[in-house]
């Protein structure tokens, strides 16, 4: 009589595994759960955790224009007034009405014209 292999083994015992001894699959964040945590993140000063969490919010979802919004706000909130609105031109370009985006460009737009007048 043959001993089994080692690899037989474990493949026999991971067969005969009880479903709780499974590992625990983790459902992916949603949207909004990735969009809550990058403002949180804002708030705790934490710009380049806020960017990713927005940038993974996008990847989750391309078409949803606030995703684009948020990411724009954090782009704003840090001084990077082209990127942020890179962004608001996008969620513009996803729905034409978004009211977040629009504001957010007014505003964008208003601190802009500060700015030059200043100068």
């Amino acid at each position: 009589m043959t001993k089994p292999s080692i690899p037989a083994l474990l493949a026999a015992l991971l067969l005969t595994a009880p479903a709780w001894a499974a590992p625990a699959k983790t459902a992916a964040p949603t949207v909004d759960t990735l969009l809550a945590q990058s403002r949180a993140a804002i708030g705790r000063g934490e710009t380049e955790l806020a960017v990713r969490l927005a940038q993974s919010a996008i990847v989750a979802d391309p078409a949803r224009p606030s995703s684009y919004v948020a990411l724009g706000d954090v782009y704003a909130l840090a001084g990077e007034a082209d990127y942020a609105r890179s962004f608001y031109e996008s969620a513009l370009a996803i729905e034409p009405t978004d009211a977040g985006a629009q504001k957010a460009l007014s505003a964008l737009d208003g601190k802009t014209g500060e700015t030059t007048a200043r100068k």
